[in-house]
Protein backbone atom coordinates (compact mmCIF):
# COMPACT_ATOMS: atom_id res chain seq x y z
CA UNK A 1 0.00 0.00 0.00
CA UNK A 2 1.14 3.52 -0.77
CA UNK A 3 0.61 7.02 0.42
CA UNK A 4 -0.06 9.43 -2.44
CA UNK A 5 -0.02 13.22 -2.57
CA UNK A 6 -0.85 15.50 -5.49
CA UNK A 7 1.01 18.78 -5.99
CA UNK A 8 0.58 21.59 -8.51
CA UNK A 9 3.73 22.13 -10.59
CA UNK A 10 2.57 24.89 -12.99
CA UNK A 11 -0.30 26.97 -14.32
CA UNK A 12 -0.98 26.48 -18.04
CA UNK A 13 -3.18 29.51 -18.57
CA UNK A 14 -6.28 29.12 -20.74
CA UNK A 15 -6.98 26.95 -23.79
CA UNK A 16 -9.89 26.83 -26.27
CA UNK A 17 -12.73 24.64 -25.02
CA UNK A 18 -12.56 22.16 -27.94
CA UNK A 19 -9.02 21.20 -26.85
CA UNK A 20 -10.53 19.78 -23.66
CA UNK A 21 -13.90 18.53 -24.93
CA UNK A 22 -14.21 16.96 -28.37
CA UNK A 23 -16.38 19.11 -30.71
CA UNK A 24 -17.78 21.11 -27.80
CA UNK A 25 -17.34 24.30 -25.74
CA UNK A 26 -16.48 26.28 -28.87
CA UNK A 27 -17.29 29.61 -27.26
CA UNK A 28 -15.25 29.02 -24.08
CA UNK A 29 -11.67 29.24 -22.88
CA UNK A 30 -10.87 26.82 -20.07
CA UNK A 31 -8.05 26.98 -17.49
CA UNK A 32 -5.53 24.17 -17.09
CA UNK A 33 -2.96 23.41 -14.41
CA UNK A 34 -0.12 20.90 -14.21
CA UNK A 35 -0.11 18.40 -11.33
CA UNK A 36 2.28 15.63 -10.31
CA UNK A 37 2.10 12.81 -7.78
CA UNK A 38 4.40 11.92 -4.91
CA UNK A 39 4.08 8.23 -4.05
CA UNK A 40 5.68 6.65 -0.97
CA UNK A 41 5.51 3.04 0.15
CA UNK A 42 7.19 -0.35 -0.13
CA UNK A 43 10.38 1.42 0.93
CA UNK A 44 10.33 3.56 -2.22
CA UNK A 45 9.72 7.17 -3.19
CA UNK A 46 8.22 7.55 -6.66
CA UNK A 47 7.21 10.62 -8.63
CA UNK A 48 4.66 10.55 -11.40
CA UNK A 49 5.96 13.42 -13.55
CA UNK A 50 8.37 16.07 -12.30
CA UNK A 51 7.19 19.42 -13.66
CA UNK A 52 8.34 21.75 -16.45
CA UNK A 53 11.91 22.96 -17.07
CA UNK A 54 12.26 26.52 -15.81
CA UNK A 55 14.97 27.32 -18.38
CA UNK A 56 12.65 26.34 -21.25
CA UNK A 57 9.43 28.06 -20.25
CA UNK A 58 9.79 30.99 -22.62
CA UNK A 59 10.53 28.70 -25.58
CA UNK A 60 7.43 26.64 -24.83
CA UNK A 61 5.32 29.74 -24.28
CA UNK A 62 6.46 31.21 -27.60
CA UNK A 63 5.10 28.15 -29.41
CA UNK A 64 1.76 28.29 -27.59
CA UNK A 65 1.57 32.06 -28.00
CA UNK A 66 1.97 31.74 -31.77
CA UNK A 67 -0.71 29.06 -31.98
CA UNK A 68 -3.25 30.23 -29.40
CA UNK A 69 -2.40 33.78 -28.34
CA UNK A 70 -1.44 35.37 -25.05
CA UNK A 71 -4.01 33.50 -22.96
CA UNK A 72 -2.12 30.22 -23.32
CA UNK A 73 1.13 30.38 -21.39
CA UNK A 74 2.80 28.45 -18.59
CA UNK A 75 3.94 29.96 -15.31
CA UNK A 76 5.62 28.32 -12.33
CA UNK A 77 5.25 29.99 -8.93
CA UNK A 78 8.08 29.60 -6.39
CA UNK A 79 6.08 27.10 -4.32
CA UNK A 80 5.38 25.06 -7.49
CA UNK A 81 9.05 24.47 -8.29
CA UNK A 82 10.12 20.87 -7.85
CA UNK A 83 12.61 21.55 -5.04
CA UNK A 84 9.93 23.36 -3.02
CA UNK A 85 7.40 20.59 -3.67
CA UNK A 86 9.78 17.89 -2.49
CA UNK A 87 10.87 19.90 0.55
CA UNK A 88 7.25 20.10 1.78
CA UNK A 89 7.31 16.31 1.98
CA UNK A 90 10.74 15.99 3.52
CA UNK A 91 12.14 14.56 0.29
CA UNK A 92 15.43 15.45 -1.36
CA UNK A 93 16.14 14.68 -5.04
CA UNK A 94 18.57 11.88 -4.18
CA UNK A 95 15.80 10.14 -2.19
CA UNK A 96 13.65 9.65 -5.31
CA UNK A 97 13.86 6.05 -6.55
CA UNK A 98 11.76 6.36 -9.72
CA UNK A 99 10.11 8.95 -11.94
CA UNK A 100 7.24 7.74 -14.14
CA UNK A 101 6.66 10.10 -17.07
CA UNK A 102 3.29 10.53 -18.74
CA UNK A 103 3.12 11.87 -21.33
CA UNK A 104 6.57 12.31 -22.83
CA UNK A 105 6.31 16.10 -22.89
CA UNK A 106 8.55 18.83 -21.50
CA UNK A 107 6.04 19.91 -18.86
CA UNK A 108 6.07 16.37 -17.41
CA UNK A 109 9.78 15.51 -17.73
CA UNK A 110 11.33 18.95 -17.33
CA UNK A 111 13.28 18.31 -14.10
CA UNK A 112 14.34 14.75 -14.82
CA UNK A 113 18.05 15.58 -14.50
CA UNK A 114 17.62 16.53 -10.83
CA UNK A 115 17.28 12.92 -9.63
CA UNK A 116 20.69 11.21 -9.69
CA UNK A 117 19.46 7.81 -8.44
CA UNK A 118 16.05 7.59 -10.01
CA UNK A 119 14.94 5.09 -12.61
CA UNK A 120 13.24 6.97 -15.46
CA UNK A 121 10.16 5.01 -16.58
CA UNK A 122 8.85 5.95 -20.04
CA UNK A 123 6.45 4.18 -22.39
CA UNK A 124 8.44 2.11 -24.89
CA UNK A 125 5.76 2.84 -27.49
CA UNK A 126 6.11 6.56 -26.82
CA UNK A 127 9.91 6.45 -26.86
CA UNK A 128 9.96 4.65 -30.20
CA UNK A 129 7.55 7.20 -31.62
CA UNK A 130 9.78 10.03 -30.37
CA UNK A 131 13.01 8.57 -31.71
CA UNK A 132 11.67 7.08 -34.95
CA UNK A 133 8.47 8.94 -35.85
CA UNK A 134 6.64 7.93 -39.03
CA UNK A 135 6.95 11.55 -40.22
CA UNK A 136 9.33 14.33 -39.23
CA UNK A 137 8.15 16.27 -36.20
CA UNK A 138 9.51 19.82 -36.07
CA UNK A 139 8.20 20.17 -32.53
CA UNK A 140 10.16 17.29 -31.01
CA UNK A 141 11.77 19.80 -28.63
CA UNK A 142 8.37 20.33 -26.98
CA UNK A 143 8.51 16.68 -25.92
CA UNK A 144 12.11 16.72 -24.69
CA UNK A 145 14.33 19.80 -24.94
CA UNK A 146 17.78 19.03 -26.33
CA UNK A 147 19.51 19.36 -22.95
CA UNK A 148 17.25 16.78 -21.33
CA UNK A 149 17.37 14.45 -24.32
CA UNK A 150 21.16 14.40 -24.05
CA UNK A 151 20.86 13.68 -20.33
CA UNK A 152 18.60 10.70 -20.90
CA UNK A 153 20.62 9.31 -23.81
CA UNK A 154 24.13 9.76 -22.42
CA UNK A 155 23.89 10.04 -18.64
CA UNK A 156 20.86 8.11 -17.43
CA UNK A 157 21.09 5.56 -20.26
CA UNK A 158 24.76 4.82 -19.55
CA UNK A 159 23.92 4.40 -15.88
CA UNK A 160 21.14 1.98 -16.87
CA UNK A 161 18.47 4.11 -15.24
CA UNK A 162 16.14 4.36 -18.24
CA UNK A 163 13.32 1.83 -18.12
CA UNK A 164 11.18 1.52 -21.24
CA UNK A 165 7.78 0.32 -20.14
CA UNK A 166 5.88 -2.45 -21.85
CA UNK A 167 2.24 -1.67 -22.61
CA UNK A 168 1.29 -3.48 -19.39
CA UNK A 169 3.80 -3.43 -16.55
CA UNK A 170 3.98 -3.91 -12.81
CA UNK A 171 6.76 -1.69 -11.52
CA UNK A 172 6.38 -2.45 -7.82
CA UNK A 173 3.88 -4.44 -5.78
CA UNK A 174 0.69 -2.41 -6.00
CA UNK A 175 2.01 0.07 -8.59
CA UNK A 176 1.42 -0.59 -12.27
CA UNK A 177 1.20 1.23 -15.57
CA UNK A 178 -0.77 0.67 -18.75
CA UNK A 179 -0.31 2.28 -22.15
CA UNK A 180 -3.51 4.08 -23.11
CA UNK A 181 -2.48 6.31 -26.02
CA UNK A 182 -5.20 8.83 -26.84
CA UNK A 183 -3.43 12.11 -26.02
CA UNK A 184 0.09 11.09 -27.10
CA UNK A 185 1.80 7.85 -28.11
CA UNK A 186 3.52 8.05 -24.71
CA UNK A 187 0.36 8.44 -22.62
CA UNK A 188 -0.08 6.07 -19.70
CA UNK A 189 -2.52 5.24 -16.96
CA UNK A 190 -0.83 4.78 -13.60
CA UNK A 191 -2.62 2.66 -10.98
CA UNK A 192 -1.55 2.86 -7.33
CA UNK A 193 -2.91 0.81 -4.44
CA UNK A 194 -3.72 2.89 -1.35
CA UNK A 195 -5.64 2.12 1.86
CA UNK A 196 -8.65 3.98 0.44
CA UNK A 197 -8.65 2.29 -2.95
CA UNK A 198 -6.81 2.35 -6.25
CA UNK A 199 -5.65 5.77 -7.44
CA UNK A 200 -5.77 6.19 -11.21
CA UNK A 201 -3.76 8.99 -12.85
CA UNK A 202 -3.71 9.57 -16.60
CA UNK A 203 -3.03 12.44 -18.99
CA UNK A 204 -6.00 11.29 -21.04
CA UNK A 205 -8.11 13.18 -18.47
CA UNK A 206 -7.95 16.94 -19.00
CA UNK A 207 -11.15 17.60 -17.03
CA UNK A 208 -12.91 15.11 -14.78
CA UNK A 209 -15.97 15.46 -16.98
CA UNK A 210 -14.00 13.74 -19.76
CA UNK A 211 -14.04 10.42 -17.95
CA UNK A 212 -16.99 10.90 -15.58
CA UNK A 213 -19.37 11.96 -18.37
CA UNK A 214 -17.56 9.98 -21.06
CA UNK A 215 -16.94 13.14 -23.10
CA UNK A 216 -13.85 12.46 -25.26
CA UNK A 217 -10.72 14.56 -24.99
CA UNK A 218 -10.35 17.27 -27.60
CA UNK A 219 -6.58 16.93 -28.20
CA UNK A 220 -6.43 13.26 -29.06
CA UNK A 221 -4.98 10.92 -31.65
CA UNK A 222 -7.56 8.15 -31.45
CA UNK A 223 -11.22 8.14 -30.47
CA UNK A 224 -11.16 4.37 -29.98
CA UNK A 225 -8.19 4.61 -27.59
CA UNK A 226 -9.95 7.39 -25.71
CA UNK A 227 -13.11 5.32 -25.19
CA UNK A 228 -11.11 2.29 -24.06
CA UNK A 229 -8.94 4.39 -21.72
CA UNK A 230 -11.94 5.93 -19.98
CA UNK A 231 -13.68 2.57 -19.68
CA UNK A 232 -10.59 1.06 -18.11
CA UNK A 233 -10.01 3.95 -15.72
CA UNK A 234 -13.59 3.77 -14.51
CA UNK A 235 -13.34 0.01 -14.00
CA UNK A 236 -9.95 -0.23 -12.36
CA UNK A 237 -9.56 2.99 -10.34
CA UNK A 238 -11.50 4.06 -7.28
CA UNK A 239 -9.96 7.54 -7.09
CA UNK A 240 -9.31 9.39 -10.35
CA UNK A 241 -6.75 12.18 -10.52
CA UNK A 242 -6.50 14.54 -13.49
CA UNK A 243 -3.05 16.02 -14.17
CA UNK A 244 -4.64 19.17 -15.64
CA UNK A 245 -8.08 19.99 -14.20
CA UNK A 246 -7.96 22.96 -11.76
CA UNK A 247 -10.55 21.02 -9.75
CA UNK A 248 -7.76 18.61 -8.75
CA UNK A 249 -6.51 21.25 -6.32
CA UNK A 250 -9.99 21.40 -4.77
CA UNK A 251 -10.60 17.66 -4.63
CA UNK A 252 -7.13 17.04 -3.21
CA UNK A 253 -5.86 20.17 -1.38
CA UNK A 254 -2.13 20.73 -1.07
CA UNK A 255 -0.61 18.53 1.60
CA UNK A 256 -3.67 16.28 1.77
CA UNK A 257 -2.97 12.60 1.29
CA UNK A 258 -5.03 10.85 -1.39
CA UNK A 259 -6.56 7.55 -0.45
CA UNK A 260 -8.94 8.30 2.44
CA UNK A 261 -12.38 6.75 2.27
CA UNK A 262 -14.01 10.15 1.77
CA UNK A 263 -12.16 10.56 -1.52
CA UNK A 264 -13.47 7.45 -3.22
CA UNK A 265 -15.53 8.64 -6.17
CA UNK A 266 -16.16 5.42 -8.07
Amino acid sequence: MYQVWVEQAADLGWVPGPEVFWMSHFDQWLPLHIYLLIVRGEGKTVLVNCGPPLDYLETMNAVWREELGERSHMTVAPDQQIDAILARHGVTPDMVDMVIVTPLQAYAIGNIDKFPRATIAISRTGWEDLMAPPVYDPRRHMAIPDRLLRYILFDAWTERRVHLLDDEESLLPGLRTAWVGTHHRSSLAVFIDTPGGVVGFSDTIFYYANVERNHPLGIQESMAECRMAYDRLRREADILVSPYDPATGIRFPQGHRIGGSSEIIK
